[in-house]
């Protein structure tokens, strides 16, 4: 069993094996690789040449499921080198997205960005030269650099406003904070945010159509006519431009709060060159390298290379220069996450800054629409659901994933929306739309905006906020699960559930759809008087993720940890009979 908490903030250097950390840190008593926050070495560095190689040598086997396409909310990732992310599946993925945008009646131009992973250069090329041999209107960046997520989303927002017809779309090419030898490949339609799910399969089961065709009906131009073709769009300067309506940098400047940023090698590297002169504040780009092989992080809790900002043993180097800066600041490779690291807490878990920008934010934006309410996943902090109270907003609570918060984000209905797994966005301060995918650059400014006016730390705001709201232990176990099993659990309704007491406590609410949107969590969540449990089968391992708070303290939370698995085994037994 596999244990992960947010029950404390990680202090100087990384935390020694098995000590509490974000989401991505493992609890006590769980063994850490031994390298865990240690320097990666030559052994660890992907082999660029030969994975790139493998990227257009090697050819899939659409009859292997680990081989076909699988395009979910974060589109489809993979390595050349497992045979599940080469050019095979770019080509069918770009042409089923081709298909996808006729049938939708999308005619306007489709933004593309990509990351600094060793993969996405050569997967850039391939979908420039099914985008250009469909006559689709590619902008790529002007300056040739890399394009973070929510400048992508923003790029789409920006020229879709106003418009009926003629609407632009985009792709980002970018396994978010995976290892070094994966690769990634989304699509954001006209709305700017994550594919829904209609959109994602209908993509997916087309490319899988095209693969097992031997990509005969992929149309196809030379790369030197597609780049050609191509137009240009300063991703970077406008998406800058416009941090100012979004943030108040004015106060960030006044106050010369002191930020390091590191963007761990990511797409994310010359933007805040750029933010730092622009805006002329104290900010240090703390390693403005770029490098395929990603040399310069710490391992991740299992010996791996991996640029999660929410991992305190990847941010292990931040960590350790956090007496520098006032505040401190990561983000993954497309920066659409946040890692936030101050002098007196250290890294942040997701969970408690989110419940800190919320609570700031909807204080300190009178110009935001009063009916504006809280987004939250199911799986996040209760104590989110406490500062909404607060805050006198109503908080709409969605399964996982960024995507059931377009919508919202869109029209003004949700405010801030925000994962566990630290994925956020906000409205501009006029109460107008920013973006509407996460923006782990925006979350990473605000921390020095709310040091700036408050004259607190996000750290010590939290801790101000749990003596006013209460301290909850927070942690996920990822638990065996079979396939069949894990259908079971995706499929239960709340009456298959007959349980009223939890941990001595009194059960309230059995939950299989999410109060706020009425959509399926994919799971199960049971909530009692001061905790709860929830449960929801992986999509890429065989176990099920245990998500588990208690707002009296480790030992409670580790009993509803234990009845929470007895509670599971029963259900999943009798709903396999």
């Amino acid at each position: 069993m596999t244990n992960r908490t947010d029950s404390g903030n990680i202090g100087t250097g990384a935390p020694a094996r098995g000590q509490c950390g974000g989401p991505a840190g493992r609890e006590v008593g769980v063994e850490a690789n031994d390298r865990a926050g240690q320097p990666a070495t030559e052994a660890d560095l992907v082999d660029v040449a030969a994975l790139v190689t493998a990227y257009y040598a090697e050819h899939p086997d659409p009859a292997e499921p680990g081989q076909r396409v699988a395009f979910g909310t974060s589109g489809h990732r993979g390595s050349a080198f497992r045979l599940s992310f080469n050019e095979d599946h770019i080509a069918a993925t770009s042409q089923a997205i081709c298909d996808y945008r006729a049938r939708a009646g999308i005619t306007g131009p489709l933004f593309i960005g990509r990351d600094t992973h060793a993969l996405s250069e050569p997967a850039f090329v391939t979908a420039l030269e099914v985008l250009a041999a469909n006559d689709v209107s590619v902008l790529v960046d002007s300056g040739g650099g890399y394009t973070p997520t929510p400048s992508v989303s923003r790029a789409i927002l920006t020229h879709n406003e106003g418009r009926a017809d003629g609407l632009a779309d985009g792709i980002v090419v970018t396994p978010s904070h995976n290892p070094p030898e994966d690769g990634g490949f989304k699509y954001n339609p006209p709305d700017g945010g994550p594919a829904a799910s209609q959109i994602t399969a209908a993509i997916q089961d087309r490319a899988n159509e095209l693969l097992g065709g031997g990509l005969r009906e992929v149309r196809r131009v030379r790369y030197a006519r597609a780049r050609a073709a191509a137009g240009r769009y300063d991703f970077l300067g406008e998406y800058v431009d416009g941090l100012p309506a979004v943030v108040d940098l004015d106060a960030v400047r006044a106050a010369g709060v002191r930020i390091g940023a590191d963007p761990l090698g990511g797409a994310s590297v010359a933007y805040w060159g750029e933010i730092a002169g622009r805006f002329g504040l104290d900010l240090t780009v703390v390693n403005p390298v770029v490098d395929a092989t990603f040399r310069f992080m710490t391992l991740d809790w299992d010996g791996k290379i991996r640029m999660d900002c929410s991992s305190p043993y990847a941010m292990a180097s931040l960590i350790g220069r956090r007496d520098e800066f006032a505040i401190a600041t990561g983000n993954d490779t497309d920066a659409d996450r946040h890692g936030i690291v101050t002098p007196d807490g250290g890294l942040l878990n997701p969970n408690h800054y989110l419940a800190v920008a919320i609570d700031y934010l909807y204080r300190h934006r009178g110009e935001w629409p009063a009916g504006a309410a809280v987004g939250k996943t199911m799986v996040s902090s209760a104590i989110i659901d406490r500062v909404a109270a607060v805050a006198g907003r109503g908080l709409v609570e969605v399964p996982v994933g960024f995507k059931w918060f377009v919508p919202g984000l869109l029209d003004g209905g949700i405010a801030f929306g925000g994962e566990e797994s630290a994925g956020a966005s906000f409205l501009r301060r006029d109460g107008r739309v920013w973006t509407t995918d996460k923006d782990g650059i925006i979350l990473a400014l605000l921390a020095s905006e709310i040091t700036a006016v408050t004259g607190s730390t996000p750290s010590e705001r939290y801790r101000a906020l749990t003596a006013e709201l209460g301290d909850p232990a927070y942690a996920r176990i990822d638990a065996p699960a079979t396939r069949e099993q894990k259908a079971a659990l995706g499929r239960l309704s709340p009456d298959q559930v007959s349980v009223d007491e939890l941990a001595g406590e009194r059960v309230l609410d059995r939950q299989t759809t999410a109060p706020g949107n009425g959509e399926p969590l994919g799971g199960l969540k049971v909530i009692a008087d001061s905790g709860w449990f929830a449960a929801r089968p992986s999509g890429t391992e065989d176990v099920y993720k245990l998500y588990a708070e208690s707002f009296r303290g480790p030992g409670q939370l580790a009993r509803i940890q234990e009845e929470a698995q007895q509670i599971i085994a029963t259900v999943l037994k009798g709903a396999q009979r």
